[in-house]
């Protein structure tokens, strides 16, 4: 009898592979065709209780599930926005710095080595009523005398965790645009000085062009991760005070680990999964509009 013999990149992938399908593609799968059936965790045999599209069918139709998407698409425009215009303006003043810029760079990159959780426990500590950091200097420097509920009023709740996000994230912008100003070529800089342009004018018709495919992949990264935010927000308000900083992935998890209704919350994820790709696939098209404008191609 012959024996079956593999080809030796197929041995040597073997291991990566196993890993992967165990670790990923068999929860993958099991998730999706959990959202197919009504599966609740408490009851482990109604895992086998098919109910077609109907959890898709109820998340399209639920108030909650859009108004958790639309806190989400509001954290991450804000939260985008600011990010990449206080790491542009970061990224602008340590490329200047001549002396000790090695040292800037790496302090630049600390917010991003936090853990969220971490990074949660921190700033629910800054915005703590009673004892938080920013009540106490607000306080002692007389701007206030009552305590502010920063994390429970609804709308400071929001402001917190865009806060929160802001600071853990901008070096993610500064870093890439940082990038992008070394790779920038000096000739057209030279031509614009040559042509009489001011600061700006060559900042705004030279610089930023060939900034903006940087800034649209830090975007592209950074909406991916806003775009399933859970860490923070859960650490900070747990999605309160009334469900309103309650934001599409807190939502899942309330709905998979508390309301036990995993069936339906993984049928919210598959949802949400799909709008991360749309956000994804809207900045990969700016990327490759300003890599054409730039003669670079797709």
């Amino acid at each position: 009898m012959k024996r079956l013999k593999l080809p030796s990149w197929l041995v040597l992938l073997l291991p990566a592979i196993v890993i992967l399908a165990a670790v990923v593609l068999i929860p993958l799968l099991l998730s999706l065709y959990s959202s197919f059936t009504a599966y609740r965790l408490t009851k482990p045999d109604s895992l086998y209780r098919w109910v077609g599209t109907f959890n898709y069918e109820k998340a399209v139709g639920d108030a909650k599930f859009w108004a958790a998407f639309g806190r989400t698409v509001l954290l991450l425009t804000i939260a985008l926005n600011l990010e990449m215009l206080l790491g542009l303006g970061l990224a602008l003043m340590v490329s200047k710095v001549t002396r000790g810029q090695r040292a800037l760079r790496t302090m630049m990159m600390f917010p991003m080595m936090f853990s969220p959780i971490l990074v949660g426990f921190q700033f629910k500590f800054i915005f703590n009523d009673n004892v938080g950091l920013v009540n106490n200097a607000l306080q002692s420097l007389g701007i206030t005398d009552l305590a502010i509920p920063w994390l429970v009023d609804g709308q400071l709740a929001m402001f917190s965790i865009i806060f929160a996000e802001v600071w853990t994230s901008t070096s993610v912008f500064a870093i890439l645009i940082l990038a992008g100003l070394y790779a920038i070529p000096q000739d057209p800089l030279e031509a614009a000085k040559v042509d009489g342009c001011t600061s700006w004018q060559s900042f705004r018709f030279v610089t930023l062009p060939f900034l903006m495919p940087f800034i649209y992949i830090a975007m592209a990264i950074r909406s991916l991760d806003v775009a399933r935010a859970y860490d923070i927000v859960q650490i900070m308000t747990n999605g309160g005070p009334a469900r309103r900083t309650e934001l599409l992935w807190t939502l899942i998890g309330r709905t998979g680990y508390v309301d036990a209704r995993m069936g339906y919350a993984n049928a919210m994820g598959y949802i949400s999964i799909f709008l991360a790709i749309f956000f994804t696939v809207f900045f990969f098209r700016k990327l490759s509009a300003a890599r054409r404008e730039l003669g670079m191609g797709v």
